[in-house]
């Protein structure tokens, strides 16, 4: 017997910030909806994300497949981009999607295919099958404007911004100045820049763009991608921003015994009176800024919860594909000499990874110290805390400028450039800002109002639910479609 609600599969690129906004875009069709969801995820060599599946609060859910690692050792060169490796990754990996496609046709024939930024070359799949294709940007609507509209500016233009560093001014957008720039953008030769301009241009032969904000964060370039004489004209299809897309706390899975420290250590802290430090996670610091960052947090004196891991000199996102903490002895020896002893009263280093969503959500916390991805943006947000933007790679000095200087939500160093060292008088003055100024009381005040905004987005009727829902009736039109054509066969 052929159901009556739509199967959509979803395709997640590897990594931890991309597989936690699909799989909670999956929970929304099946909870909201009552969807059928397939999840199909990319394996890497790291034990993380499949412990993280293992641990779903409701395995059942969700039809959750792994698809087989692939080697890309002899197509991409070992320094190149992490944006690079990904790629070529999702594009190795089409043949097997095909087929796990394919395999799951014979049960319940997905009515979508929702794939993320890097998985865009899998719409030809959804094609062949006659599927509705989405893409699903875990990010925010300003860095689709950018990753949209670059491919479609000339070289004037393009000389503009990479070689003189004006501006790139985008249609109905707030401009990008080019020490926020995405580094796909900027060397021409490089494999990144090719690949990125390709996933720019194939975005908007989707069916649809769903994306991880909402109607109230971003009004103005929402309204300038529905608008055909502004950046319409260059992404075409319906927008449908259905976020913020966070994972309760309730849903996360149980904590272990030796994470339970972390919450134990909190409970005995006063109301909002910690700063957690957390670069996601692939972040990585140099040595030397990691010892700044040491020497700040212990002269600001403030009570904080710093998640550690080794440093790297040369790749800031050089722990991408290697989040777990397996064969790591948790003696952090890049730290100042004395440093855990001197603070063991007030600040505890956890190894490698911590439990992100209950330490944020937890009522002493008081600030977050973070790279700007947008996970960890959407769920400081979600809790009403505070941010230090520090942006590591990727998008993320575009998220940390859009944090600062438009929502007032963060502060952050007055360096702008990755390379250079923020000393540990610029560490300190920026905790203390957060935790102890005037100002971090007006910040946390603005942080508190956008989470009442987000949560009315998400709820019954709201914004983001609404925009779901009309993705969901596209999915069910379809269906019926597949199904008259099937019985007139």
């Amino acid at each position: 017997m052929k159901s009556t609600k739509p199967h959509v599969a979803l395709l997640a690129s590897p990594g931890m910030g991309h597989l936690i906004p699909v799989l909670e875009l999956g929970k929304r069709l099946v909870v909201q909806h009552e969807f059928h969801v397939t999840i199909f995820v990319v394996a890497t060599d790291t034990t993380t994300v499949e412990s993280h599946l293992r641990n779903l609060p409701n395995p059942k859910l969700l039809n959750v497949v792994s698809l087989p690692p692939v080697n890309i050792s002899g197509l991409v060169d070992p320094d190149a981009s992490i944006v690079t490796k990904i790629i070529v990754m999702m594009r190795e990996t089409l043949p097997a999607l095909r087929s796990a496609i394919i395999s799951t046709t014979r049960q319940l024939r997905p009515t979508a295919l929702v794939v993320d930024l890097f998985g865009s070359e899998a719409m030809a799949i959804a094609d062949e099958f006659e599927m509705l294709k989405y893409v699903f940007i875990a990010s925010n609507a300003w860095f689709l404007s950018a990753t949209a509209y670059f491919p479609t500016i000339d070289k004037r233009l393009e000389e503009e911004h990479i070689n003189h560093k004006k501006p790139l001014m985008i249609p109905g957008c707030k401009p990008v100045r080019f020490e926020d720039t995405l580094e796909a953008f900027l060397d021409p030769k490089d494999q990144v820049y090719v690949e990125y301009l390709r996933l720019g241009v194939e975005i908007p032969t989707a069916d649809g763009i769903l994306i991880n904000t909402w109607e109230d964060l971003e009004p103005t370039t929402l309204a300038a991608m529905r608008d055909t004489t502004s950046l319409g004209r260059v992404t075409k299809v319906p927008v449908y921003p259905i976020g913020p897309l966070v994972r309760p706390v309730m849903q996360v899975r149980p904590v272990p015994v030796q994470e339970d420290s972390v919450l134990g250590w909190l409970e005995k802290q006063p109301s909002e009176s910690v700063m957690y430090v957390s670069f996601g996670s692939g972040g990585t610091l140099s040595s030397n800024q990691m010892i700044e960052l040491a020497w700040g947090l212990e002269l600001s004196q403030q009570r904080f919860v710093w998640v550690v891991r080794p440093p790297m000199d040369d790749d800031a996102s050089g722990a991408f594909f290697k989040v777990d903490s397996n064969g790591y002895d948790g003696t952090p020896n890049y730290l100042p000499d004395g440093f855990l002893t001197r603070n063991s009263d007030k600040g505890l280093v956890i190894p490698m990874w911590a439990p992100q969503a209950e330490i944020l959500s937890h009522p002493s916390i008081g600030g977050f110290l973070t790279h700007c991805g947008w996970n960890s943006t959407m769920e400081s947000v979600m809790n009403g805390v505070p941010m230090i933007a520090w942006p590591l790679y990727a998008e993320q000095k575009m998220n940390a400028t859009m944090l600062t200087e438009e929502l007032g939500l963060a502060v952050r160093s007055k360096e702008f450039s990755t390379t250079t060292i923020v000393e540990r008088e610029e560490i300190e003055r920026m905790v203390r800002k957060i935790m102890v100024d005037k100002e971090g009381d007006g910040i946390r005040s603005r942080v508190k109002e956008l989470k009442y905004s987000a949560d009315k987005a998400l709820s019954i009727v709201g914004s983001s639910y609404n925009s779901l829902s009309k993705v969901a009736k596209d999915c069910e039109t379809s269906l019926q479609g597949q199904l008259s054509k099937a019985r007139g066969a």
